[in-house]
């Protein structure tokens, strides 16, 4: 059987394709392809291979004079704007062999310019060589254009991430509304559920048929015959196109090996997904400090404390920061999964005990001290090592992480964190015991200005535990993902709307007194900087972002079984969130189950469909996700550091010998769901055109 040591290294040979052709070359790649190898050995591993250099794929980079040799690794079609900066790239340089690797297979291409795929040569790619040699200036010179599927990155041994695909996101709503508006009275569709993939724009086709693609090439070098089920909307058409592809089909009549995989729609719980109940300190990390440039996963660290140079406002860029991705199999890189997927306290626990582990192998002096993990105390451990090059060099992933560690416990914005925690807790209580707007006014007295003056006594900028804009925006879709839980009153709807109206009203004041705009105030307004807003634009942008709240109340809706993730109190135990990943868990791998209705059988061929007829009339079995010995779970739209713990614990305490790994379009953090609802272009994907 696959291990999830065996599975996490499948990134991996995806790329030794590319390594193969990359000897005495310059290597030119895209953010998405990088943000990738990042997690698969980051650009060490081309230089091992024998590149010369590696850049940035921008038409503002070229070859030297003595750069011959390019190889090009790009996640997108070979059309547009890719091709633009190819061509730029090739007619500054003075290159005689060219190798373009693009993740997007050639049937994709084929079917992004209109043409059947029957045909058994590569035209798209054949024409784009003949292009290549014109731009290089010489027919004799050499091209080559390859398909390698290089988007999935190995963040742990139980997670697979596919940062080209970060913000692909299950539709909404108002998406529905758009596509509707599109089409002739007759066939608009009722619901979100109804849409098949013919249905959906080109771009966002060519997004899914790019991932199922890719998931079928990664099955193939496992050998995995798999059975496809799907919760929600997204996920049904995505694991319809994976029941139905051609190449997929002909590799499960051999695979060996059996396995499930349930694609679930993020839109399924967005309570998990902005809450901050779980008690994670990855999570926390990954939310307070800055992303890595280019990446959607990973994040700086900084490391000045390694060093002599004197903290300045400009020593940041002096030194280049490290980051969480831990590659070679190491301490550090049980130390990273451990951080994943324990509790925060135990997590910090661990992060001292390697740094005191590594000081001790090293026979660096140290003064062992007991009790609460505190970040001075990390920090004095990790400046220990600068007196020895050796010993830092050893056990740099550690101290990245230790580092990692002590910033975050040291970051301002970690008291507001506790703050969303409990005001998280008054909403949860709340909900059971009335109706929803008298559950959403208890967040208008939190929509003032920061640092106004009821704000505190001094009237200073901020108090650090006062909740923002970006947090009353998180409380927000906290409350409308849990809004079907609440109490129903005839009087409710025609209050709601009155309450709302109130609530665009403050919160556009909140927004435009602000004197920073975070990223996420940056793409829910459209604007840069805090000179360039408008009372217009904010109340547009907060109108629009209330119109998307409205729909996230209805996304279960179309759930015949597990309909809810909340529990009422009930006079002895207080209100609970119900995770909905715990849920499909106990469906799946408790044994005394009946079939859920709700995790969806996507059929791929006759057989399917015959057994499906037959089991109307007759005793046929259909496949069940726990017939299997693994498991695999895709979130559509992101996963939580939090949510990798729950998997491992509720797997562990119901059916301890199956194998869960998960598979997601990206690791999130609570502050990117309102990047990937408000300011996201769901059904216009950027593909590269």
């Amino acid at each position: 059987m696959l291990t999830a040591e065996d599975f996490a290294q499948l990134p991996h040979r995806m790329w030794e394709k590319v390594f193969s052709k990359v000897k005495k070359a310059v290597v030119f790649m895209d953010d998405r392809c990088a943000e990738a190898l990042h997690w698969s050995g980051g650009a060490a591993a081309l230089l091992e291979a024998g590149a010369r250099n590696v850049k940035q794929f921008s038409s503002f980079e070229a070859g030297g004079e003595n750069e011959p040799k390019a190889v090009f690794v790009v996640s997108t079609l070979l059309k547009g704007r890719t091709v633009d900066v190819i061509k730029d790239v090739v007619s500054l340089s003075h290159f005689q062999y060219c190798i373009v690797f693009t993740a997007v297979p050639h049937s994709v291409h084929l079917f992004a310019n209109n043409v059947s795929s029957d045909t058994e040569t590569s035209p798209v790619f054949e024409q784009f060589e003949e292009k290549l040699c014109e731009w290089m200036g010489n027919v004799n010179y050499t091209a080559e254009v390859l398909h390698s599927p290089v988007v999935f990155a190995p963040v742990s041994q139980q997670l697979t991430v596919a940062p080209p695909f970060a913000r692909l996101f299950p539709l909404l709503p108002p998406d529905l509304e758009s596509i509707n508006a599109r089409r002739p009275e007759k066939k608009r569709f009722g619901a979100l559920n109804d849409l098949d993939v013919h249905a959906l724009p080109a771009e966002l086709q060519i997004e899914i048929k790019c991932l199922v693609s890719a998931l079928n090439s990664m099955f193939e070098a496992a050998g995995m015959r798999e059975e496809s089920f799907a919760v929600g909307p997204m996920s049904r058409i995505i694991a319809g196109e994976l029941a139905n592809h051609n190449q997929a089909k002909t590799r499960r009549k051999t695979a060996p090996n059996k396995a499930s995989i349930i694609f679930i729609d993020r839109t399924m719980d967005l309570t998990g997904a902005v809450g901050h109940h779980g008690d994670n300190l990855v999570e926390k990390i990954l939310t307070v400090l800055k992303p890595l440039p280019g990446h959607v996963t990973d994040v700086q660290v900084d490391m000045l404390e390694l060093t002599d140079v004197q903290r300045t406002p400009h020593s940041q860029n002096t030194v280049a920061p490290g980051c969480l991705a831990q590659r070679q199999p190491s301490s550090a890189r049980s130390l990273w999964e451990t951080m994943l997927t324990s509790k925060h306290k135990e997590a910090l626990m661990e992060v001292r005990r390697h740094l005191v582990e590594a000081l001790t192998k090293e026979k660096l002096p140290i003064k062992m001290s007991m009790g609460r993990v505190t970040p001075e105390q990390l920090c004095s451990y990790v400046k220990l090592f600068r007196s020895s090059w050796e010993a830092l060099e050893s056990h740099c992933g550690v101290l990245q992480l230790g580092l990692a560690t002590a910033q975050m416990l040291q970051h301002p914005s970690l008291a507001r964190w506790d703050s969303c925690l409990a005001f998280e807790r008054l909403l949860l209580q709340a909900l059971g015991d009335a109706d929803f707007p008298a559950v959403l006014r208890q967040l208008l007295p939190l929509m003032k200005p920061r640092g106004g003056k009821d704000s505190s006594s001094s009237g200073s900028r901020l108090r650090e535990d006062e909740c923002g804009p970006e947090e009353l925006i998180l409380l927000l879709i906290y409350l409308y993902s849990l809004a079907e839980e609440a109490q129903h009153t005839d009087a409710a709807e025609e209050e709601l709307e009155k309450l709302e109206r109130e609530l665009i009203g403050a919160l556009t004041l909140v927004i435009t007194q602000e004197t920073e705009l975070s990223p996420m105030l940056q793409n829910l307004t459209g604007c840069a900087t805090p000179e360039e807003l408008s009372t217009e634009r904010v109340h547009t942008a907060v109108e629009n972002m209330f119109k998307t709240l409205r729909g996230l109340s209805y996304m279960r809706d179309h759930l015949k079984q597990l309909r809810s993730v909340y529990t009422a109190s009930d006079g002895v135990h207080q209100a609970t969130y119900r995770p909905f990943l715990r849920q499909i868990l106990e469906e799946v791998l408790h044994p005394d189950r009946p079939e859920c209705p709700d995790i969806e059988h996507m059929s791929g061929g006759l057989t399917d469909l015959l057994k499906t007829g037959f089991s109307m009339f007759m005793k046929v079995s259909r496949p069940r996700p726990g017939d299997n010995p693994l498991l695999f779970l895709f979130l559509v739209g992101g996963v939580t550091p939090s949510e990798l713990r729950l998997i491992k614990d509720t797997v562990t305490s119901l059916k301890p010998g199956t194998q869960v790994l998960v598979l997601s379009t990206r690791l999130l953090r609570p502050t990117d769901i309102p990047e990937l609802l408000f300011s996201t272009q769901r059904l216009q994907p950027d593909i590269g055109l």
